[in-house]
């Protein structure tokens, strides 16, 4: 247990029990969330007894960084963690012109096992806690606050799949929306899925209006199944109607993810047969071309393909456009880093 996998209510009655007053809780919040202090010693407004029993009893963070790279023009960072049972994740911050925006891991590896995706060909070792997805995010805001930039935007779309960690993961939302701590807006985190239908409707009932990405990467089931082994459970049928009714519900928009792969899903016929399910659904695709991985046998379009795809889905209405991967350079695909850093590790 660590203070990022507390709420403040839970952090205040674990101090009351310890007969500490109650405003020591609002304290250690502040300085945990809005000044990112490193450790309790930096929280000099506590007395030196408690900063020693808090760092011994309730440690600050669950991760330890071992690895950090960067692109060259410094957009894009991506960190390793060791978790305290010797784990490892990633996490990515991104520095864009109009906002900072850093992509968390929810889980050590991911059981969806998308054909194309380096996480999903290690499978699934656990879930993180909501603590751990936390402290990502105070560390992204941390490095940026180092860039002279504020963290602006979460996107839940590191390592695993959120809804097959649904509880921590809106535990996560609720401890970083705490008003007295980040006060981090629910409007600003997106969460992705790739197509868990349940929890889809589940998140639509949310007291907190968290935006809702979907990881689509076809628009027919036969080829959606040889990308995403999920749709077998939930077609591509179900997942829009799904789909429909969160927008129903919540009048948001869905963004649909839809990585583009050379020969595989990047025709003029994809395309156009993408626009028909889509037609009439508040949506907005993100193009992603592929950052290619060496586990798997796909590449990345030509430039040409990429915009032709655009363009058709542009003419036929659906609002689109091609969010080329940050990092391709420094391994910040989805669990590169990870695979890559384990690998020389157990040399």
């Amino acid at each position: 247990m660590a203070l990022y996998d507390l709420t403040l209510a839970e952090l205040e009655e674990r101090l009351a029990a310890d007969g500490v007053p109650r405003y020591r809780a609002r304290q250690i919040f502040h300085w945990a969330y809005r000044q990112l202090a490193v450790d309790y010693d930096a929280m000099t407004v506590l007395p030196k007894t408690l900063r020693a029993d808090l760092a011994t009893r309730l440690p600050l963070t669950p991760l330890t960084p071992v690895r950090e790279v960067q692109t060259d023009d410094g957009e894009t960072i991506k960190t390793l963690f060791r978790t305290v049972d010797g784990q490892h994740i990633e996490t990515v911050l991104m520095f864009y012109p109009d906002r900072t925006t850093v992509c968390v891991s929810c889980q050590v590896g991911c059981a969806v096992g998308c054909s194309f995706c380096a996480t999903g060909m290690m499978g699934l070792t656990r879930n993180l806690t909501a603590g751990e997805m936390v402290a990502q995010v105070v560390a992204a805001a941390r490095r940026a606050r180092e860039a002279g930039r504020t963290l602006t935007n979460i996107v839940m779309m590191g390592m695993g799949e959120p809804f097959q960690n649904y509880e921590a993961t809106m535990r996560m939302v609720r401890i970083l929306h705490e008003e007295e701590g980040m006060n981090f807006g629910a409007r600003r985190i997106t969460v992705s899925t790739s197509g868990l239908v349940p929890f889809i409707d589940r998140l639509a009932r949310e007291p907190f209006q968290v935006k809702l990405a979907v990881s689509l990467h076809a628009p027919n089931d036969d080829l959606r199944s040889s990308l995403v082994p999920l749709n077998r459970r939930y077609p591509i049928g179900e997942l829009i109607a799904a789909c429909r009714r969160y927008v129903g519900e919540t009048g948001r928009r869905v963004t649909f993810e839809y990585v583009l792969i050379d020969g595989v899903n990047d025709s003029d016929a994809n395309a156009e047969e993408l626009a028909r399910l889509l037609r009439g659904l508040l949506c907005h695709v993100n193009l992603i071309p592929l950052n290619p991985t060496p586990a798997a046998p796909f590449g990345r379009p030509s430039v040409e393909r990429i915009n032709r795809f655009e363009q058709i889905l542009r003419a036929r209405g659906i609002p689109a456009t091609v969010r080329y991967s940050r990092g391709v350079d420094i391994s910040a695909a989805c669990g590169q880093l990870r695979a890559e850093y384990e690998a020389v590790a157990g040399a």
